[in-house]
């Protein structure tokens, strides 16, 4: 009978296979948990400062064109025009509403949890202005000397 010869296992290739699949999922999960921060840091927050300024302009804009047509709306009579403003920013519907914010006439622009209010120029003590409407399609402004 031949003696049993024992030999030292040789362990380095489970060793080296243990070690590439915990490094491979360690940097697995960094990378899932690097996705979401990802999308947060770099695409959100800049897409959600950007439709804070875009809807600025867009008051801004609407503003302008209130009072622009309030000076030259007549005494007696009406007077409408008809203007475009985007469709959406970064994607995205919002909505516009115009009238009384407290003790002023405001504009206000909002779509989902970015809002921007901005005041009207120079007619808001005058004239009353209410209404509302979306980016989508062409938007009108009415002034009738009788009111609505």
């Amino acid at each position: 009978m031949r003696p049993c010869i024992t030999e030292p296992v040789n362990e380095e290739g489970v060793t080296r296979l243990m070690e590439y699949v915990i490094v491979s999922g360690g940097l697995l999960l960094l990378m899932v948990v690097m996705m979401f921060t990802v999308n947060a840091v770099f695409m959100e927050g800049p897409a959600d400062t950007l439709r804070y300024h875009a809807f600025v302009d867009i008051g801004n804009g609407v503003s302008t064109r209130i009072v622009d047509l309030y000076v030259i709306a007549p005494a007696n009579g009406t007077i409408e025009t008809k203007f475009d403003i985007p469709d959406d920013v970064a994607g995205k519907d919002y909505f516009v509403d115009v009238g009384m914010k407290g003790a002023s006439q405001a504009i206000l622009v909002q779509g989902g949890d970015i809002r921007s209010r901005v005041a009207i120029a120079g007619i808001g003590a005058t004239k009353g202005v209410s209404g509302n409407t979306t980016g989508a399609g062409w938007n009108m402004i009415q002034y009738d000397s009788k009111g609505f």
